[in-house]
């Protein structure tokens, strides 16, 4: 007959389990980005975990803008969420700010810009790509509706294209200052074909797409009416409609008008809205978050420690990451289970301020 288990024998599965650094991954997995940090701090098997689950995380890259002397910069940076420093990557072909960027099938795409913020420069049509396995960025095809700055990007999910789609929002140009046209843009070819142009003209605002497929703006600069609290969403027509085009609808407006300011979907599907500038050209640190569906309406988010204006961030692994800004290069995280901010403990690696770069998770 066997004895009776002892405690040793009891806990022995226990140890056992929380020595294997792949048990230590889910869990990782389960805490998102600021609790795989923490974990790290527990134990040597639990710190393999951790990175074992961040090193699957998307870099945050940030590309180009402008200093604090006005000069767009070339430079792309790729913050690595495991170690939490910053790498340098290849730099862009044109040195440019104010311009859109996104990844799209394993490649960091920069479209439009200018070089500087201001507007007696010439405004940039140019695009270029940094594909995966590259040492530098090629030049495409131009965009064929001419030169914008100030506007927002979306991706596009297909895959019969031939490098990719994404759509571009609103936005700046030279002959027909803010406006509200939409464009369906080829990467491999540039050809801009236009879609449902958006209720209002806008730019330096926010654009993202929801799980549901939905694209969303907030914010921005109106045309010759300043500042917009309001808020579209582009959806497909109703079940059983005989319009098959998508359209845009208003949304609840922003707590306070804010331009130049960034957009996200949280975890939760909710649309996140941070920082900016108001009407009296003043930087926020103030946050807020739509609720899409039933019951929409904003609420409000934990400030950041900084106002910023024209930073750079993303949503990841139930976390918001910010850095830079008009005056700043300093970073932080949200984190959604803690419901609060957090500093990052690397600045971007820019003397001065950085802002109106452009942004991407690869």
């Amino acid at each position: 007959m066997a004895g009776p288990t002892t405690r040793a024998q009891a806990s022995w599965p226990v140890h056992r389990a929380t020595s294997l650094s792949e048990i230590w991954a889910i869990v990782a997995g389960h805490l998102g980005l600021v609790g795989a940090w923490q974990l790290m701090l527990v134990c040597r098997a639990a710190c393999a975990g951790a990175k074992e689950f961040l090193g699957t995380l998307p870099g945050l890259v940030v590309c180009g803008g402008e200093t604090d002397d006005s000069e767009a910069v070339s430079d792309v940076w790729r913050l690595d969420l495991a170690s939490m420093r910053w790498e340098p990557m290849p730099a862009l072909i044109t040195a440019r700010s104010v311009h859109v960027c996104c990844a799209v099938r394993g490649a960091i795409v920069v479209l439009g810009g200018a070089p500087s913020g201001d507007l007696g420069h010439d405004i940039i049509s140019s695009v270029e790509m940094l594909s995966e396995g590259q040492g530098v960025f090629t030049a495409s095809l131009p965009l064929s509706c001419g030169g914008i700055m100030d506007a927002a990007t979306v991706v596009v999910k297909e895959s019969d294209s031939t490098a990719g789609q994404v759509l571009v929002l609103g936005g700046f140009t030279e002959l027909n200052g803010t406006v509200s046209a939409v464009h369906l843009v080829d990467l491999a070819t540039g050809i801009c074909t236009p879609q449902p142009n958006l209720l209002r003209a806008r730019s330096l605002f926010v654009a993202a797409r929801l799980p549901d497929g939905c694209v969303i703006c907030a914010g921005g600069l109106g045309d010759g009416v300043g500042c917009l609290q309001s808020t579209e969403i582009l959806e497909p027509p109703v079940q059983g409609s005989l319009d098959a085009a998508w359209t845009w609808r208003e949304l609840p407006q922003l707590s306070v008008g804010r331009y130049g300011c960034m957009g996200c979907v949280r975890s939760d599907g909710r649309f996140a809205v941070l920082g900016g500038m108001n009407s009296n050209r003043q930087p926020l640190s103030s946050c807020e978050a739509l609720t899409v569906g039933d019951g929409e309406q904003w609420e409000q988010m934990p400030p950041m420690h900084d106002a910023r204006s024209f930073c750079a961030g993303a949503a990841v692994a139930g976390c918001i990451i910010v850095a830079g800004g008009q005056g700043l290069n300093s970073a932080e995280v949200f984190d959604e289970v803690l419901d609060r901010w957090l500093r990052l403990p690397y600045d971007i690696p820019l003397g001065g301020g950085l802002f109106a770069m452009g942004i991407a998770l690869l």
